[in-house]
């Protein structure tokens, strides 16, 4: 005799930092760029031509997203490339002015191991500027550290894409550039999310956490901003052997698409993520963590006392939600968040959600629901279940 079971909960993907669902429109830009523009764009024959031209169609509309000038866009291989090539570029290209590299105590991963990667090579220091409580820098902090001799390069990000905190961009771009320093601002978050800073040298942003395509990243270069390849030669240093004409027409068409909509997705998002904070809050023993504001409209990130931030992921996966842990550029590793170590807050049984734009309210009021029992499953597995 056969008993039934019960068919598994239906998923929801709230794991969206970074690697959101597709846009439809990036989808129908993919097909089409398939079918006429699969053909290296440097050749010049009619096929060529023709990918080239979509290739030059996807950075005009970028540059009218970011505000910058189409020669200023570089489409590249990921958004880790993006940050690596310009930490390196622009700090071998300053190397006589300076060897320092300052950045900010909570940027990802790869900008943190890039500045290192170049101060110790051109024998200077990666300068991190710590932050407060909720994440954020102090920006007279920053200047002092700009202000120092030998610096070459600074990293500030936009906001962090692990907490939702926003950096106080136009006071640190003030004092770099009062100060001759150019400053890499990592928009990979944000971009898509919130309107796009102004207050940069060279901007990274990222169109897989749009709802564009991973394997490809998009970098801009204001025009009086040195650089020197810091590679093998190759006629685009910036992505050696060229990037995918399809992939970058794709990633365009998302940004244009998210951007068009931006206002109403961001009040919508904001309002759910608000919900989580308040519902979170109530369940014992939690820190919610950044800033409750000034933040971005689609992230949320909470810690719990006597969870393990592993197993608690695995509970809520059991029960059909797919959430981060750990720090959002680290994930892989499962490791106590770098960023919230710097932020002085709860590194363990951390969870962090982003939504997307099919994020329903249904699927919040769930995911709250099914929280406070897993959180307690976790616990009582720990043995912390009466502390």
């Amino acid at each position: 005799m056969t008993h039934p079971t019960s068919p598994p909960p239906p998923r929801t993907h709230l794991d969206n930092g970074g690697g959101a669902p597709w846009h439809p429109l990036a989808r129908e830009a993919l097909a089409q760029s398939l079918a006429d523009g699969w053909a290296d764009p440097r050749r010049l024959h009619a096929e060529g031509r023709r990918a080239a031209a979509l290739l030059e169609g996807a950075r005009e509309a970028v540059a009218a997203v970011l505000g910058a000038r189409t020669p200023e866009v570089r489409f590249t291989p990921s958004h880790t490339a993006s940050l690596h090539g310009a930490v390196a570029q622009v700090a071998r290209a300053r190397r006589r002015r300076g060897r320092d590299v300052v950045v900010g105590a909570t940027e990802r991963a790869a900008t943190l191991h890039a500045a290192a990667h170049a101060a110790d090579r051109h024998d200077g220091r990666r300068v991190l500027v710590p932050v407060d409580g909720v994440g954020r820098v102090d920006g007279d902090a920053f200047a002092m550290a700009l202000g120092a001799p030998g610096v070459a390069l600074a990293a500030l990000q936009h906001a962090n894409g692990e907490v939702g905190t926003v950096q106080p961009l136009d006071v640190v771009h003030a004092a770099a550039r009062e100060r001759d320093v150019p400053l890499l601002v990592d928009a990979g978050a944000s971009v898509g999310h919130l309107p796009v800073p102004q207050a940069w040298d060279l901007l990274a942003a990222d169109p897989a956490d749009w709802g564009g395509p991973a394997g490809v990243g998009v970098l801009a270069v204001r025009h009086r901003t040195r650089t020197a390849s810091d590679g093998p030669e190759d006629p685009d240093p910036w992505a050696p052997g060229g990037v995918s004409v399809p992939l970058a027409f794709a990633a365009a068409v998302a940004l244009q698409a998210v951007e068009a909509d931006r206002v109403a997705q961001d009040a919508r998002r904001r309002a759910l993520v608000d919900r989580v904070r308040a519902s979170v809050a109530t369940i014992p023993d939690v820190e919610v963590v950044g800033d409750p504001d000034d933040r971005l409209p689609h992230v949320v990130t909470f810690s719990f006392l006597y969870v393990d931030g592993e197993a608690l992921v695995g509970e809520l996966d059991k029960a059909g939600f797919a959430v981060g842990s750990g720090s959002a550029c680290t994930a892989a590793t499962l490791e106590p968040s770098h960023v919230l170590a710097a932020m002085g807050v709860l590194t363990h049984g951390n969870v962090r959600i982003a939504l997307d734009r099919s994020t329903t309210s249904d699927d919040v009021d769930r995911f709250l629901a099914v929280l406070p029992d897993a959180v307690g499953r976790v616990r009582d597995m720990l043995g912390a279940g009466d502390l």
